[in-house]
């Protein structure tokens, strides 16, 4: 009997060593990696301003997909169209006598919202007491069919406070740094306007303090704008000094602040907030916007990006953070939008990246030394990747003038992009690495 326990116990030690060294074998690979990718490797100027990729180094070459165990489905994005205003709908560009057949079927108009650029009209509404969202959606459409409706479902940042094994090293591991643009001049972008909608800018950061932003904020009235934490990193990373990792300082930056502090004192963006935020960007003509942002699909979303983008607007958006069995994150997901996922090192996936067909490039975006209120920390997320192919977006487009459109910039990225995982488009990669290098006159 005792030989039988000892047995038994030896086989499940042997068991569990086996399980462990699977499991965590690809997370230390993949942070391994991170922390070897080459900064001296050259790129070739290509014409009219744009470098081409230069070398890729060993990691890249051999085409594995390493993929840490962690990357999980979060409660969060199990359902994400659940995800939403309590007790609200939206309507976009109802017919005539809306207003007064909703009020007779017991629903409340909150507010009434003029996207003048985008040439919309949507209405905040509270539905009936005693009603879900989903019966007050079908209560309206069997009493208007084909009407816009859908739920004010919210958006997240995508972003991950995770902490990383190494110690913050701002010199190799800002956005610059891991892009490989460490000798771009420190004035790159001058001329370049770029918008992002995202949380509120803290513009009195040492590494925006001579950046050139011009800010709104969208929050709902009767709440207070959410923090500054995400769209500072953000913002810094696309227009920060190049001493703090800025991609492209001399470019002009439009902030747009769609997040609030809700009922609970967490934050949260809306459809409003993103729909007002993009008639803004639209109003000042700006060709590329960047969103780094994650929600469900939502059909009044849908129509403000599909008219933003018939109007040449450019939109690039991370992926989502949600793990890789998770649902589509929007708006990356949409047809009209570039999604960008987030590369741990050489070869190696962000383990929190959503997967998908809708995957199109990637970027670095895990342990990025950024820039927050009161000073700098290590961040990750396919937030920090998305920035790295709008400033690309930008420089194209800048180029191109007029004759910009996503289309072409997205044929102009898979040129140069370097193929990750396997061979062609896949949807943890996409089309693999964009891996360009801008020329910038000092």
């Amino acid at each position: 009997m005792n030989k039988l326990i000892f047995y038994a116990v030896v086989l499940l030690a042997i068991t569990l060593g086996i399980w462990v060294t699977i499991t965590y074998h690809d997370f230390f690979v993949s942070y391994l990696s991170s922390q070897t990718t080459s900064s001296s490797s050259t790129q070739r100027k290509a014409p009219l301003g744009i470098g081409a990729p230069g070398n890729v180094g060993p990691a890249i070459a051999e085409r594995k997909q390493r993929q840490s165990p962690f990357g999980t489905t979060n409660p969060w994005a199990a359902a994400p169209e659940k995800q939403r205003k309590k007790g609200q709908i939206v309507v976009s560009d109802p017919p005539a006598q809306f207003e007064d057949q909703a009020r007779l079927l017991g629903f409340k108009i909150i507010e009434t919202v003029r996207l003048k650029s985008l040439g919309m009209r949507i209405l905040r509404l509270r539905i009936p007491r005693g009603s879900t969202i989903t019966q007050a959606i079908g209560a309206l459409r069997t009493h208007m069919p084909g009407l816009d409706i859908d739920a004010n479902h919210t958006f997240d940042p995508s972003s991950d406070d995770t902490p990383v094994a190494a110690p913050p090293r701002p010199a190799y591991s800002s956005a610059r740094a891991l892009a490989g643009w460490q000798n771009v001049a420190a004035n790159c972008g001058k001329g370049i306007r770029i918008g992002i909608i995202d949380s509120g800018v803290d513009l009195l950061h040492p590494a925006l303090k001579n950046s050139h932003i011009v800010t709104q904020s969208f929050h709902t009235p009767r709440h207070k704008p959410g923090q500054r934490g995400h769209g500072t990193a953000v913002a810094a990373e696309i227009v920060g000094s190049a001493k703090w990792g800025g991609l492209l300082p001399g470019a002009t930056l439009y902030a747009a602040n769609m997040f609030e502090v809700n009922e609970n004192g967490g934050e949260t963006g809306s459809v409003v907030g993103l729909a007002k935020s993009l008639d803004w960007m639209a109003q000042e003509h700006l060709q590329v916007v960047n969103l780094s942002i994650a929600g469900a699909d939502n059909r009044i979303v849908r129509k403000v990006i599909a008219r933003s983008a018939a109007q040449g607007m450019i939109l690039v958006a991370a992926a989502g953070n949600w793990g890789p069995r998770s649902k589509p994150a929007y708006p990356a997901a949409y047809d009209d939008v570039i999604a960008v996922t987030a590369t741990a090192g050489e070869g190696a996936i962000y383990f929190h990246a959503n997967q998908g067909d809708y995957i199109e490039f990637s970027e670095p975006g895990v342990g990025l030394w950024t820039a927050v209120p009161g000073g700098g920390k290590t961040q990750s997320g396919t937030s920090f990747a998305a920035p790295m192919v709008t400033v690309l977006a930008a420089l194209k487009a800048h180029r191109d003038g007029v004759q910009a459109n996503t289309e072409a910039v997205r044929a102009f990225l898979r040129k140069y992009a370097h193929d990750l995982g396997r061979p062609g488009r896949d949807p943890v990669f996409g089309w693999g690495l964009t891996n360009i290098l801008p020329y910038c006159a000092p």
